[in-house]
């Protein structure tokens, strides 16, 4: 909530970090069809938006099987939909689904980066960043259905919501599993878990790479509400318009506050690090002589 409101009243640093990620490849890619209401057609295979112009909100549907995996394309074209809703000043409100049955998505794709060159790398992981930014940043309300299990970046996706709505299934799951799997969740993954759950909380479940039932999810406030597993979408739907009858700006003035405790926090964690870095040399430069 904090950094999604400095996003949202700061144009000037939403811009300066995109450069830092793939808008560069993105401009490059064919952007998904944003279609009525009543419409089934779309461009692109991975993801399909339904755009209701009579009540603001637009509906994406994640459709890459079989189980959303966040690739380097597939990412991109999320980035692209989200940009063309963007700049449609008539939608004020997103909701963002799967259509794969029994998951919302397992989080990046592993495939996408191992055995790839330095540089695909670097452009698999600006683009994971730009969906961050764009979805954290959003100028519209966010909700997530997340009407299946929802492992590592795919509830990174949900965490950048304002509001999540989980099946309650106990057979689903959430939560930032990326120790097991050997990778160190980037400080941006903590930070918006931090803002979510609270320090200890993120702490135990990034080092122990816990994954969430519905219930524990709930209870932890990794989600914010559980429903039938065939009511999330139109629960969702229905929360948005409670969203919306708030003014946006009173929504960003809420937040304010909570993104100078977090850029106050950064800054020191980033100092830390610095003079840590400068006494190492120090040190080092001491043996030497």
């Amino acid at each position: 909530m904090a950094l999604r409101a400095c996003l949202r009243t700061k144009p000037g640093l939403t811009g300066l970090l995109s450069q830092l990620s793939c808008s560069g490849h993105a401009a490059a890619r064919r952007a998904p069809a944003l279609v009525a209401q009543r419409s089934s057609s779309s461009t692109s295979q991975k993801i399909k938006v339904d755009f209701d112009q009579s009540s603001g909100v637009a509906v994406m549907h994640m459709q890459s099987p079989p189980v959303n995996s966040l690739s380097l394309e597939f990412l991109t074209d999320v980035c692209i939909a989200l940009e063309k809703l963007e700049m449609d000043k008539s939608c004020r409100g997103l909701v963002i689904t799967s259509s794969q049955p029994k998951v919302f998505s397992a989080g990046l794709d592993i495939l996408d980066m191992y055995g790839k060159s330095p540089e695909h790398c670097a452009e698999f992981w600006k683009a994971v960043q730009e969906m961050w930014l764009k979805f954290y940043g959003s100028n519209m309300i966010t909700i997530a259905a997340v009407n299946g299990s929802s492992p590592a970046g795919g509830c990174l996706l949900s965490m950048t919501c304002d509001y999540r709505i989980m099946a309650d299934n106990p057979r689903y799951s959430i939560g930032l599993n990326e120790t097991k799997l050997g990778i160190v969740a980037p400080f941006w993954f903590k930070d918006t878990m931090v803002n979510t759950v609270g320090h200890r909380t993120t702490e135990m479940a990034l080092q122990l790479g816990l994954l969430y039932s519905p219930a524990e999810a709930l209870k932890i406030g990794l989600v914010d509400q559980l429903v039938h597993e065939d009511q999330v979408l139109t629960t969702a739907t229905e929360t948005m318009t409670k969203w919306l009858a708030i003014p946006g700006m009173l929504n960003i003035s809420y937040t304010c506050h909570f993104f100078h405790l977090w850029c106050c926090n950064l800054v020191c964690t980033i100092c830390s690090c610095v003079c840590q870095v400068i006494a190492a040399k120090k040190i080092h430069l001491s043996q030497d002589f």
